[in-house]
Parts: C-alpha cells; structure tokens; sequence
C-alpha cells in the first residue's frame, strides 16, 4: 500500500470506544446528570476547568469518598469499537503514527492506549490522595474545543506536514482537530448537531460502526 498518511489521530470516546463520553459513564455510574451543565461548557459559560470540578462536585455530592478503584469499575463494561483493533493494527504495522487526543479521562484513555498499542496519547484527569481518594479538582490537559493546540503540537514533534495528518472524530467540537492542511473525517456522530456540523465542514461522514471504514481514507 502507498499513502501520504503518515499520522492518524484518533478522538477516543465514540470512535476508539463504543462510548458516547467517558464522563457520561461515570455520571450513569454515580446516578447523576450533567446535561445543564454541558450546554453551558458547549456555549462558553463555564471553562473546561470548571466543567470537570462541577462534575466530581456532584459525584462527591453522592459518594463523599470515591476511590480511584471505584472510577475503573464505572468503565469495566464498555467495549471498542468494532474493527478499533484491526484498524489501529493495520495502521501501525504500515508504518503509521497512531496517537489518541482525547478530553476524556486518563485512567480510561491509558487503558485503551494501552489495549491498541498506539504511538502516543493525551487526555484530561483527576487527582487522588496518597489513598487513592479523588480529589476536588480536574486535570484539564485538553481543552475540547482546543483540540487543534495539541494536533499543530504533535506535527511539530514529529515531523509531520499537516497534509500527512489525518484525524477521526465523532462530536462538532472534534472539528478543532481539523487543523489547515490536514484531512478530518467524522465517524458516528454522536449528536444530530454534529452531523450537521460535519456537513457543513465538508468533511467525510461514516455512519455505520465499523472503524475500518476509515482506512480508504488513509491508504491510496
């Protein structure tokens, strides 16, 4: 196979993960909702540092004290995406870079990193006590509507010509990953909003979920 792809960048929930969010997990897992609360991080009310410590707010509001083997069991259910491992394994065994730019949870994403052997990846956190107890406040190391900061990031660090970057996403605010000169294709919208959005991109929609249908894509 030949290819000018030499990068894909994969957003983790909703495209690595048959998962629409990771932090929706764990509100299902704590019996909370924070639908009020997204629209306002969506419209720019409240920051994404504020979004992630309003959200443990109102776990602890629950479960006083949570441990970090509390936040790995809320996950244990959820499955890749079919075809995630065939992809990412074709994808790296050509040569490709893999990474993962995710503003889900750390704890999560590593897993799935670790699970699919990618190159490279980021995502958002907690802190915990030296007992492994949660902490107030969130580590923001993504911003999901500055997912472009870290994709121009990693195209410095490697090397790479933006038009050598393709990136997968599944939500409207993924298409910050679609820096200039690179490709974006929008897997499984996750909102009907998003779709929209991905339309109105121009970009390259796959609603069916199967991950290998990006590798067209990829591949000349």
């Amino acid at each position: 196979m030949s290819n000018k792809i030499k990068c894909v960048v994969f957003d983790c929930d909703g495209v690595l993960v048959d998962s629409v969010s990771s932090w929706r997990t764990l509100h299902s897992f704590f019996g909370t909702q924070n639908h009020n609360l997204l629209e306002k991080f969506l419209s720019g009310e409240i920051t994404d540092q504020e979004f992630m410590n309003l959200d443990i707010q109102m776990w602890k509001e629950v479960q006083p004290k949570i441990h970090q083997d509390d936040l790995f069991r809320a996950y244990s259910g959820i499955k890749l995406m079919p075809g995630a491992r065939e992809t990412v394994s074709e994808l790296i065994s050509n040569g490709i870079f893999v990474a993962i730019v995710s503003a889900g949870v750390d704890i999560f994403v590593s897993t799935i990193a670790g699970t699919l052997k990618v190159n490279d990846w980021i995502a958002n956190g907690f802190n915990f006590d030296e007992d492994g107890y949660l902490l107030d406040d969130g580590i923001v190391r993504v911003s999901g509507q500055g997912k472009d900061k870290i994709i121009n990031k990693l195209i410095q660090m490697n090397e790479f010509a933006p038009n050598e970057v393709l990136s997968i996403g599944d939500s409207d605010i993924d298409l910050s990953m679609y820096v200039e000169g690179s490709s974006f294709v929008g897997f499984n919208p996750s909102r009907e909003n998003s779709k929209r959005a991905f339309e109105d991109a121009g970009v390259p929609i796959i609603e069916e979920k199967d991950l290998r249908l990006i590798l067209p894509y990829v591949f000349d």
